[in-house]
C-alpha cells in the first residue's frame, strides 16, 4: 500500500448534500479499491488561482489514503466522470502529515 493526499475541488453551485453525496461516493471508491481513507478535511469555499469552467471559487476537501498505485488509473477514470469535480490532485507521500494542516486554520 502507497501513501497518497488527495485534494477534490468541487464546483461552487453545489449544495452540501451533494457535496456530500460525491465525498460518499469517493470514499466507497476508495474502499471497493481495497483502499482506505485515512484522515480527511475540509478546507472549505476558496479562491481559484484561476479560472476553471468560468468558476473562480471552488470547495476543497483534502484526504489521507492509502491505496495500491496501481488502483490510481481506475480511479481517476472513475473522477472524470463527475460533473460536479472541477478538479482532482493525487500525491504520493512517504509518510502522511500530521493533521490539522495549515490550511484548515486560514481564513475561508
Amino acid at each position: 500500500m502507497n501513501n497518497f493526499e488527495v485534494v477534490l475541488l468541487f464546483s461552487p453551485e453545489l449544495s452540501t448534500s451533494v457535496i456530500n453525496s460525491e465525498l460518499d461516493k469517493f470514499n466507497n471508491l476508495i474502499g471497493s479499491k481495497n483502499g482506505k481513507v485515512k484522515n480527511s478535511e475540509d478546507w472549505g469555499l476558496r479562491e481559484l488561482s484561476y479560472a476553471i469552467n468560468k468558476f473562480n471559487k471552488a470547495f476543497y476537501k483534502f484526504f489521507q489514503i492509502e491505496i495500491s498505485g496501481k488502483e490510481l488509473k481506475n480511479i481517476k477514470s472513475d473522477l472524470n466522470q463527475s460533473d460536479n469535480i472541477l478538479r482532482y490532485i493525487f500525491i504520493k507521500v512517504k509518510s502522511h502529515q500530521e493533521l490539522p494542516t495549515k490550511l484548515n486554520y486560514e481564513k475561508k
